[in-house]
């Protein structure tokens, strides 16, 4: 995923719901139920870890019981010490006392909550990208340094590939053409790692690779789930059974729900974006626009799928009142720069959204050279009397407009194609007229339409019409 352009837009929960849904995380509650719990006699190990002997305790307190019982207990420990709910008092006793992030947490306003969760979330995806203890155990040297090439393990790749799979179920989240909130195969958020987007099909050693990537997956979203980024349905642990061993349950290998399914909660979508942001990636979210001018919404949702771009407008209409938000919707629109006609598109579809309350605000451009066509489109679509016709040089220039703004949009689009050869057909001597349009797009808009018809001979018509124009603007 590249950092280079923006990523499409997310629609997050309001920040107190989200805060709502850290606060009830099982690590984030446990953490805080132990910072709470916490007291003069509660005793830690040099590196901050819960004292052995205290486990027992923290876990009755978290209600936790069976043979992970301690662990987990441990892990929220951990997890309360590195975000600051605990703090160490003195290291040589070994005494702890409630961090300030505590406060935070029971006292803060949601933003405050959620900025506690993600340090939790950090904390947590740092473990993830650590081997197993087992592995780590193995590779302690003699003199008790750890020796990583032993375990053929880089924490830099490590956490990276992590991080390039969260950020690719991100954005098959946030695409419009994506899966939305319908959970991601795992195998397929592997490969997307892995297998090279120009392979046919994969090498067996290429599959290979897929099936380990797997297994790590499989080992690090069952510790990301408790702290709220995924829901996350573990792959079957018969499919992981020796080959030599009889399964428990015949095996359905074409039920790929079984090799693990995984889907960012709404809370997860919110963490990831603020960790895009913090890595320097343009993470737009729906409703960054709504205080903002109309300049900077048309510019703004100028590449944003079309449900986005409906719901960012929605938003900063709502906040406005209908007649002025007209005017400065079309004041934004004018423009003769490359970016006018594809803001001016925005704005028209911006003002299907108002309601005959903005009747006036459209009349006042009827006479504009660059708005009075949009205007009349507008009135006439509302069956608004007395509109006058517009000119037939009004109707080419709003043609060579919209379609600029459709190229920008869209670009070689199959409704673009079917626009370009609808203009062609209806207007015999379209190009005879067209080239002569004073508009800064004419040229490209003909040479586009060359490029996109299909029938040569009224592909060359635009081809030498775009030829004239550009001659004709001294290009």
């Amino acid at each position: 995923m590249s950092d280079s352009s923006p990523l499409p837009p997310v629609r997050l929960h309001p920040e107190a719901e989200l805060a709502r849904d850290a606060l009830s995380t099982p690590l984030l509650s446990r953490a805080a139920r132990l910072a709470r719990w916490a007291g003069p006699d509660t005793r830690v190990d040099a590196g901050g870890e819960l004292a052995e002997e205290q486990l027992p305790a923290a876990a009755e307190v978290l209600g936790l019981t069976g043979d992970d019982a301690a662990a987990d207990a441990g892990e929220a420990w951990r997890a309360a010490v590195d975000t600051g709910l605990v703090e160490i008092a003195d290291e040589d006793a070994g005494t702890v006392t409630a961090g300030q992030e505590l406060a935070r947490l029971t006292a803060g306003s949601p933003h405050d909550v959620l900025a506690v969760w993600q340090g939790v979330l950090e904390t947590v995806l740092a473990d993830a990208s650590v081997p197993d203890i087992e592995g780590l155990e193995e590779a302690l040297a003699e003199d008790g340094e750890l020796d990583l090439s032993g375990l053929e393990w880089d924490p830099e790749a490590e956490a990276a590939f992590l991080d390039g799979v969260l950020g690719n179920l991100y954005l098959l989240t946030v695409s419009e053409d994506g899966p939305g909130d319908a959970p991601v195969p795992l195998p397929a958020l592997a490969a997307s790692m892995i297998v090279p987007s120009d392979m046919g099909e994969p090498t067996n050693d290429v599959l290979e690779q897929v099936s380990d990537a797997m297994m790590r997956l499989d080992d690090q979203f069952r510790l990301l789930e408790p702290v709220g980024l995924v829901e996350y349905q573990p792959v079957d642990e018969a499919l992981m059974a020796d080959a030599d061993e009889e399964p428990a349950a015949p095996v359905d290998d074409t039920d790929v729900s079984r090799y693990g399914m995984v889907r960012l909660t709404p809370l997860g979508l919110y963490g990831l974006r603020a960790r895009l942001l913090e890595a320097g990636f343009t993470a737009p979210a729906v409703g960054d626009l709504a205080d903002k001018g109309a300049d900077a919404l048309l510019d703004g949702t100028a590449t944003f799928p079309a449900g986005a771009a409906q719901a960012e407008t929605e938003q900063w209409l709502a906040r406005r009142e209908p007649l002025a938000a007209t005017r400065e919707l079309l004041a934004a629109a004018r423009g003769a720069d490359a970016g006018a006609p594809l803001r001016r598109l925005r704005c028209q579809q911006a003002l299907s959204l108002v309601g005959v309350e903005a009747e006036p605000a459209l009349r006042e451009v009827l006479d504009d050279a660059e708005l009075g066509g949009l205007a009349r489109v507008w009135l006439a679509e509302r069956g608004v009397p007395d509109v006058p016709p517009p000119s037939e040089a009004m109707i080419f220039w709003l043609t060579i407009d919209t379609v600029a703004a459709q190229l920008a949009a869209e670009g070689n689009s199959d409704e673009l194609r079917e626009l370009v050869q609808g203009l062609a057909a209806q207007h015999g001597e379209f190009f005879a007229t067209a080239w002569r349009v004073d508009h800064p797009a004419t040229a490209d808009v003909l040479e586009a339409m060359g490029r996109l018809h299909p029938d040569k001979r009224v592909a060359k018509e635009a081809r030498k019409a775009a030829f004239k124009a550009r001659s004709q603007q001294g290009g």
